[in-house]
């Protein structure tokens, strides 16, 4: 022990301007990322403001009894994972698409002109997102009453139809990142060497051969460390997204509601932190279970793709 303490000391005197930059980092993340730790408590209490987070009595897993009782629990956790299953599929694979079809143009003006124009989406804000949504599907002066009207067809109030509004949730998704995505897939494919599809030409394969062959098998590492990534991410809805294009509506809550608006809105409208902890509580739990399950099973598969 007493060796290894001068070891760690020699190194801290030998080192000391490297770990002086790098203190600052260290600070930050054990301020605003372990200390703030310390507030789960607050899933297993009936917390009390007069009391505060450790001075409130302990009810157990009271809280958690209750998300699940009242039904909720589980409608929130099956739309979470859902809608995320759907957005990974249908973003993911758009972007391998929109890369595998940039990689082939060979007109580098269209080219760059043709993935500037994809990428642009992901600089829009999901509030002007949401403002889209609410103009093409408004009951009175949306563009898809409008059209139907000028058919003399009747208006649509999509904003009562719940089924719908997973397809509109993941095309939007899909459209606003798959240009982000693909950047991450082109540069895989960029990678690959060319002298692969020279000799496929010179064999005769043809384009689709090439791409089945040669860029989906190149690029496979780069797919999967990307669906690793993404999966530990099943249990955390992107708020933002669907806060701006559902909002408020009470009708598409069964639908459309994820963990994290249920406990933003929680949050907004009741003064219960210990169920609203307790969900969040939940969702990190989850989302641990789900990342190690799956890179266990990666790693099962094929080793050299596992994260750790």
């Amino acid at each position: 022990m007493k060796q290894r303490l001068c070891n760690i000391g020699h190194e801290l005197k030998k080192n000391r301007a490297l770990f002086l930059m790098v203190l600052p980092v260290v600070l930050i993340v054990i301020i605003f990322s372990y200390l703030p730790m310390s507030g789960l408590v607050l899933a297993f209490k009936d917390y009390r403001f007069d009391r505060g987070v450790f001075g409130s009595a302990w009810n157990g897993l009271e809280n958690f009894r209750f998300l699940f009782a009242s039904g909720t629990g589980w409608t929130i956790t099956k739309n979470t994972i859902l809608y995320n299953l759907l957005n990974l599929v249908t973003s993911q694979g758009l972007a391998i698409l929109i890369a595998i079809v940039i990689s082939e143009i060979k007109v580098k003006p269209f080219k760059k002109a043709t993935q500037s124009v994809i990428f642009f989406p992901y600089f829009i804000s999901w509030v002007i997102v949401g403002t889209f949504v609410y103009n093409i599907f408004n009951y009175e002066t949306g563009l898809l009453n409008t059209i139907l009207n000028f058919f003399g067809a009747d208006k649509v109030n999509v904003y009562s139809m719940p089924w719908v509004w997973p397809i509109i949730i993941c095309v939007f998704n899909a459209w606003k990142w798959c240009g982000y995505n693909s950047v991450i897939y082109i540069a895989a494919i960029t990678g690959v060497d060319t002298e692969c599809y020279e000799a496929a030409e010179i064999d005769g394969a043809n384009i689709f051969q090439r791409i089945r062959f040669i860029t989906l098998p190149s690029i496979k590492p780069t797919v999967i460390t990307m669906l690793l990534l993404n999966v530990g991410r099943l249990l955390r809805g992107d708020f933002e997204m669907f806060y701006q294009i559902v909002g408020n509506n009470g009708q598409l809550f069964n639908a459309t509601d994820v963990i994290d608006t249920y406990v933003f809105r929680s949050l907004t409208t009741s003064a219960n932190l210990g169920q609203t902890a307790a969900a969040t509580f939940y969702q990190s739990i989850l989302c641990f279970i789900i990342i190690m399950v799956v890179n266990g099973i990666v790693k099962k598969v094929d080793s050299d793709y596992a994260l750790f």
